[in-house]
């Protein structure tokens, strides 16, 4: 199994989100989706990103913007980074993605939602922490928008965001995306080839039964 930490409003986990999944059905391998809430990551563990937020136009952070662009082509995506409202508060959306996990009527619809949140943000400069994008969103991901808005407000759902995040912090993550194949942690979408050597390294290292 492959294990993977993520936000939606991270323009590198958008696209791991979407190179993670040919991977996982060439190894078939499960991957086991796990949300966290991002910013209480830097906030606990990685304030410096802040700091190289700050100044926009620097040699790095052009290269940066940059080499967005050229995996999102890679990719097949068209992303627009930074968007409008960058960073956003995906508080909302990142419970959204556990309760529709739990929810028997919304779970089908689980990777579709993900995939219409990342790209009305990334893709349509939308704000992903209003309720009205969000109810958008839902109804693109056939959810019901009610169920969607009383089910983030339940303070399990609450609950589990933080746990969530506090797991990835104590397991030695830093920011998103994260990956853990077994105790081995891999942070970045250029880090997927990685992944796929320790799927193949654990599977290989499996005692073969009688």
């Amino acid at each position: 199994m492959i294990e993977f930490f993520f936000d939606c409003s991270s323009p590198w986990t958008y696209l791991a989100f979407r190179n993670i999944q040919p991977l996982a059905s060439e190894l078939k391998e499960t991957i086991r989706w796990r949300p966290v809430l991002v910013g209480g990551i830097f906030n606990s563990v990685n304030k410096d990103v802040y700091v190289a937020r700050e100044d926009t136009d620097s040699p790095k952070n052009r290269y940066r913007l940059k080499e967005v662009q050229d995996n999102a082509r890679e990719a097949g995506l068209a992303m627009v980074f930074p968007p409008k409202v960058f960073p956003v508060n995906s508080v909302k959306a990142m419970r959204g993605c556990l309760w529709i996990a739990q929810d028997a009527q919304a779970r089908d619809h689980y990777l579709t939602f993900v995939e219409a949140t990342f790209a009305a943000y990334f893709g349509e400069e939308k704000d992903i922490s209003r309720d009205d994008v969000l109810a958008a969103i839902c109804r693109q991901a056939d959810i019901d928008a009610n169920a969607f808005f009383a089910g983030i407000a339940r303070p399990e759902i609450k609950e589990q965001l933080k746990a969530n995040t506090d797991e990835a912090i104590r397991r030695g993550a830093f920011g998103s995306p994260t990956f853990f194949v077994g105790d081995d942690m891999y942070f970045g979408n250029d880090r997927l080839p990685l992944v796929r050597s320790a799927v193949l390294r654990t599977r290989n290292s499996m005692p073969i039964e009688p």
